[in-house]
């Protein structure tokens, strides 16, 4: 299992950078991503943000994103993260009720991570991009409201994250305590999923202990709830 570290400053930029592996393996990911759209064909050739370069110092995260495009993403991942110097360095939020459970969402059967169990979140697309510097903050509160339809401003958000480096993957988590029981957070989960024409989200389950921790949660989700729940 992973390590979790604190961190309490990004300093996270966009820089021109150009990806040899999206160049030079063109055509085998352009047929990659055509054959998992034959599966699953709401997936669209958007563009997000990965890093090509990142240090820790102290209590803080500083790194460069790039703009790639998401069939890149997808066939670096599923090739087995053939460049090392390439990390997927994206925001989560940890939805908790005000009785301490934990509620995530089930990934939808028309999402590359079908059927996984996470917390709402993900890689960083332009959007998230202010001047030249990526913020991580407003990424995983768009993705709240995309995901969940719940506002931020419902939540006390804590400062600083939970880092959980696994690999080629960042993993940052952000605490975010609702006002109402995990029950209620769920119900109105599953109410705005159910409002959606082309939800992202299947389903919702809520962790109170670690024996709600199960095999559909990445390792870094299983980090952070193993540890919030022995603090």
């Amino acid at each position: 299992m992973s390590d979790m570290r604190r961190i309490e400053t990004l300093d996270l930029s966009l820089r021109p950078f150009e990806w040899r592996f999206a160049r030079e393996r063109r055509a085998e990911i352009d047929a990659h991503f055509e054959k998992l759209r034959e599966d699953k064909p709401a997936m669209w050739n958007g563009r997000v943000l990965l890093m090509h370069r990142h240090a820790f110092e102290g209590q803080a995260l500083r790194g460069s994103y790039f703009e790639t495009d998401f069939a890149s993403f997808v066939a670096w991942r599923d090739f087995g993260f053939p460049d090392a110097s390439v990390n997927n360095t994206f925001a989560l939020g940890a939805l908790q009720g005000s009785d301490g459970g934990y509620v995530m969402g089930v990934m939808g059967a028309h999402t590359l991570n079908a059927g996984k169990i996470y917390f709402p979140g993900g890689t960083p697309d332009p959007s998230d991009v202010n001047g030249d510097l990526v913020d991580l903050e407003l990424s995983v509160r768009r993705e709240v409201v995309e995901e969940t339809g719940l506002s931020a401003t419902e939540f006390e958000i804590n400062p600083g994250w939970h880092c959980i480096p696994v690999g080629p993957l960042i993993a940052l988590l952000k605490p975010m305590r609702f006002k109402e029981s995990a029950a209620r957070l769920r119900e109105r989960i599953l109410d705005h999923i159910a409002s959606e024409k082309n939800p992202e989200l299947s389903g919702a389950v809520i962790v109170r202990d670690s024996r709600d921790i199960g095999p559909a949660m990445p390792g870094f989700v299983q980090t952070f709830l193993r540890s919030a729940k022995a603090e």
